[in-house]
């Protein structure tokens, strides 16, 4: 069983509003929502579009549930923009967490990615960085880590994704290859390594010690295969249900959980799994994930 002093449960909010199709649960308040994933049983959340931008504001509300902050997500475009302008965006994010008392920044190079293009399939369809680009990337990943760590004491985690220049296991192996482990980690998701044919617990068991975040999500391979066979963009998948909780979908997540634990993981596990909240109940599936990862790991 997980040390309770060591590993922390969160939950995404895109469960309850979804930032890359904001109609998806438009209905739903910051307030709901945060109240919810307290009811629910979960102590940290990312930041969503709905949450106040105001830190002294945002932290009251959360502090009025025992809720905290603990990731946010960052779009890098290390390899088309400027090294200064994403790093002064970097910075900006970086002041935002420290004030929340986060301890992790999530990193997703978001160059050339699909995944938020909704009439391109998400299969067959995603960019591949050549070797001065993988340079440029690796390099940048490397300077920004550094400064997450030395001026502001926040890891990044870099956070693999469907559509985008990292998404399989061998683009992960080339950037963790080419990165510094003290200054870049990786963001595990079990979801989006499953969804693109990778096994989610070989990755785990490969980068144990690096992986200093972790997003449990689960995916439902009937909807996978029918993103697939009709070329479906990624936000479609996300309507349809592709993603679901941990334990309601097809991921095993007994091993996983068992790597994690033995390789004395510390930080938080988020519960990040979007779906239509009009056909998936936020706080119903929030209750489901919770007693699912009780009855597994004790937390």
């Amino acid at each position: 069983m997980f040390d309770k002093k060591k590993v922390k449960l969160g939950i995404a909010p895109i469960a309850w509003t979804n930032d890359d199709m904001p109609d998806l649960g438009s209905e739903n308040t910051f307030e709901q929502c945060v109240s919810e994933m307290a009811l629910a049983g979960f102590t940290g959340s990312e930041v969503g579009n709905k949450y106040p931008k105001d830190t002294k504001v945002l932290k009251h509300a959360l502090d009025l549930r025992g809720v905290e902050i603990c990731n946010q997500w960052f779009s890098a475009f290390l390899i088309t923009k400027p090294f200064e302008e994403v790093e002064k965006e970097f910075r900006a994010q970086l002041a935002y967490l420290k004030e929340m008392g986060a301890k992790v920044i999530g990193a997703s190079e978001q160059s050339y990615s699909v995944q938020g293009m909704l009439d391109t399939p998400i299969f067959g369809h995603k960019y591949v960085m050549n070797g001065e680009e993988w340079k440029t990337f690796c390099d940048g990943m490397n300077r920004l880590g550094k400064i997450a760590k030395d001026e502001y004491g926040i890891a990044l985690t870099f956070h693999h994704h469907m559509g985008t220049v990292v998404q399989n296991a061998d683009e992960v192996e080339r950037m963790m290859d080419n990165t510094d482990p003290e200054y870049v980690s990786l963001l595990f998701d079990t979801g989006h390594f499953a969804y693109c044919g990778e096994n989610p617990l070989k990755m785990v068991q490969k980068y144990a010690d690096r992986i200093k975040h972790v997003h449990l999500k689960d995916i439902r391979n009937d909807m996978v295969e029918k993103v697939k066979k009709e070329e479906l963009s990624f936000l479609d998948g996300v309507r349809m249900g592709t993603f679901t909780v941990p334990g309601d979908g097809d991921i095993d997540f007994d091993p996983i959980f068992k790597v994690l634990e033995e390789s004395g993981y510390t930080g938080y596990m988020v519960v990040e799994a979007e779906q239509d909240p009009a056909k998936a109940n936020p706080l119903e599936y929030a209750l489901k994930a919770r007693k699912f990862i009780s009855e597994k790991t004790g937390l």
